[in-house]
């Protein structure tokens, strides 16, 4: 007699999964989350629910979603065996993505798949999940766990995370605003949030470097996992008061959330063709886990600006005549922030000075 778990999959170990998540995924529950969807075949949202958020808030609401992942961060998870911050990161990828678009999120989805089901690693994962939607004020709305046995090697799992928001149409931010003469407010990343990992692994763990993940580093302050595992900082709060107090004003032209592709790769994208965005070298502080790293290696300046944030994680580009005003409430709300340059006349594109 063959068994499904004899094939690899323990439906029990499972069933134990989402019982040790299911305190996690409540704690994220909000008025608008009907009964207890945690557990269900879908989860059920209410748009409109009893305090008449939407009727109150929006009278044209769009919805706004994306769908994000954390890379091979993940290696280093593995290598620790730390799984409760990764979840953050999956959280944070997602949410910074619509709060440049001006929404608010609602409500996140996760993918979690493993190889060989491990309870409490799977309740670890979400336990972090959990804390960045607290932190973006969204809900869990529902997930996937699949047992994948001999797909992914022992301790190994994938995640991949979903997320919903909204905005009134009429208070879009899509970059249309940007005009030369606005200034570029960059927001403190918390260090290497979770892009560029390919090349953090080939400097600390490629050929020839084996790297503890253990040991204190004076240079940073703490061990080197605890600074790769640095979760991704969460812009959606600080963000969304900004926008809500100059709701009626035209006062955040347009928003970059910086991933891969650094400042140079993420900011065009949000710019008309016919503007640049003039950045200022040394106007932001840069947390040294990334001096360290460019000596490590010897990575070429040019490189650790095209793959890393540099210490930045967020751009905004605002009227000239509030930066001030922004940046004082970044700072009040214990967010480092800088005014890092200005929009010129230009092509579309990322010039430094």
């Amino acid at each position: 007699m063959v068994t499904y778990k004899d094939s690899g999959v323990d439906i029990v170990a499972g069933d134990r999964a989402v019982d040790k998540m299911a305190r996690y995924v409540r704690s994220t529950y909000s008025p608008q989350v009907l009964s207890d969807s945690h557990g269900g075949f879908a989860g059920l949202f209410q748009l409109d629910y009893p305090r008449g958020l939407l009727r109150r808030e929006y009278k044209d609401p769009i919805l706004v979603g994306c769908t994000d992942g954390v890379g091979t961060k993940l290696e280093v998870a593995y290598r620790t065996g730390i799984a409760d911050t990764i979840g953050i990161d999956l959280v944070a990828m997602c949410v910074n993505d619509l709060i440049v678009q001006g929404a608010e999120p609602l409500f996140f989805l996760d993918y979690i798949a493993v190889g060989k089901m491990n309870p409490e690693q799977v309740a670890s994962i979400v336990k972090g999940i959990a804390a960045g939607c607290r932190e973006s004020g969204c809900a869990i709305l529902g997930g996937e766990t699949a047992e994948m046995p001999g797909f992914y090697r022992p301790g190994h799992y994938e995640l991949a995370g979903f997320s919903v928001g909204v905005v009134e149409k009429t208070r879009i931010v899509n970059g249309s605003q940007v005009r030369p003469g606005d200034h570029l407010i960059g927001v403190a990343s918390s260090g290497l949030h979770s892009n560029g990992f390919s090349l953090v692994r080939r400097i600390f763990f490629g050929k020839g470097r084996r790297w503890r993940l253990d040991k204190p580093l004076d240079a940073l302050g703490c061990t080197l996992g605890e600074e790769l595992l640095r979760p991704t900082q969460i812009y959606v709060k600080p963000v969304l008061k900004i926008l809500r107090r100059y709701r009626q004003k035209r006062v955040v032209h347009a928003m970059a959330h910086i991933t891969g592709g650094g400042i140079v790769g993420n900011l065009p994208r949000v710019l008309p063709n016919d503007c640049d965005a003039v950045v200022r070298r040394g106007s932001w502080k840069v947390p040294p886990i990334f001096p360290f790293m460019k000596k490590q290696a010897s990575v070429p300046n040019a490189e650790m600006m095209r793959v890393f944030n540099m210490g930045v994680g967020l751009v905004l580009v605002v009227s000239p005549f509030f930066s001030r005003s922004i940046l004082q409430q970044f700072h009040r709300m214990n967010f480092d922030a800088w005014q890092i340059g200005k929009i010129s006349r230009g092509r579309g594109k990322v010039r430094f000075k």
